[in-house]
């Protein structure tokens, strides 16, 4: 009888410490153990395959990975990296023949889960909604995978770097407007007719934030901090800067237009354009948002403000 106890408390120690010694990671479920980093990965999302580029981690196939191309554009995908079929279908044969160890994926995905989970563990990172800081949770969601990945010193170098750089930007844009920064309204083109307005708990407002720089404060009607409006909605800024983020393929259609030449921003030369940069990626493109406005706001006039 003592026998078999003791046999009972060694087994229940072993599993305690091998417990102890594996990897955790906490993603929008709670917490995972892996015994090991992981070393085949696939991001499912794009904001997924950020957080991992940036921590030195090449996944083995991103879906919709030639948009990202086009979209995210920073942190570069290689040209290794396998289209995994699209966002919202990814390709389940691609991906059980790749044999990954890992599948990263956002709440889009959440039906597929089990269907998903029989090819490899499965992480979920809800890292857009109205009820959080979407910036704050990119941060935490890059340094959970970063303690899973074994680089979290990494992780909080690059943090540490990254603060360092919107510092510089915020000395570049006093250096040209002088104390006063201009209050900057950011947009993205759906169409001719269509526009996006940035408004609160958006990363490009957050970005703002970060450079000193006042922006559209309401509440956004999406989990991306954006709201849909009519562009002749835009005649309303009269007082701010306006930047609108590349790619807009139709741009021809609309800017020559009395519409748009009638724009309060337009006539006062405070309109400028931001090269293409994700406005719902990881933590890093924060710095990649405000890297690109401040270049923007640097080809204005001193007195756009």
């Amino acid at each position: 009888m003592a026998r078999a106890v003791w046999t009972t408390l060694a087994a229940a120690l072993l599993l305690w410490s091998g417990l102890a010694a594996a990897l955790t990671v906490r993603d929008s479920d709670g917490v995972h153990h892996f015994a090991r980093a992981p070393q085949r990965v696939v991001a499912l999302s794009w904001e997924a395959a950020e957080q991992l580029l940036e921590l030195g981690i090449t996944p083995l196939a991103v879906a919709d990975a030639d948009d990202y191309r086009q979209w995210v554009v920073r942190p570069s995908l290689p040209p290794s990296v396998l289209p995994a079929g699209g966002r919202l279908e990814p390709n389940l044969e691609l991906l059980a023949s790749l044999t990954p160890d890992l599948i990263i994926i956002s709440p889009s995905l959440l039906d597929m889960r089990p269907q998903l989970a029989r090819i490899a563990p499965v992480l979920y990172f809800d890292a857009y909604r109205h009820d959080h800081d979407n910036a704050q949770v990119a941060r935490d969601i890059y340094l959970q995978l970063a303690g899973l990945f074994g680089r979290t010193a990494l992780a909080q170098q690059k943090l540490a770097a990254m603060e360092q750089g919107f510092a510089r930007l915020r000395g570049q844009l006093q250096q040209h407007f002088g104390a006063q920064l201009p209050r900057v309204d950011v947009i993205r083109f759906a169409s001719p007719a269509v526009v996006y307005l940035y408004g609160s708990n958006s990363m490009p407002l957050h970005a703002l934030q970060r450079l000193g720089i006042a922006g559209t404060p309401q509440p956004a009607a999406s989990i991306w901090g954006v709201t849909q409006q009519k562009v002749v909605q835009l005649g309303q800024l009269r007082d701010s800067v306006v930047l609108y983020q590349q790619p807009f393929a139709q741009a021809g259609k609309l800017f020559g237009t009395p519409l748009w030449r009638a724009m309060p921003f337009v006539q006062r030369g405070r309109f400028a354009a931001v090269r293409a940069t994700w406005s719902y990626g990881g933590i890093f493109s924060l710095y990649y948002l405000a890297e690109a406005m401040t270049d923007a706001l640097l080809r204005l006039p001193h007195g756009a403000r």
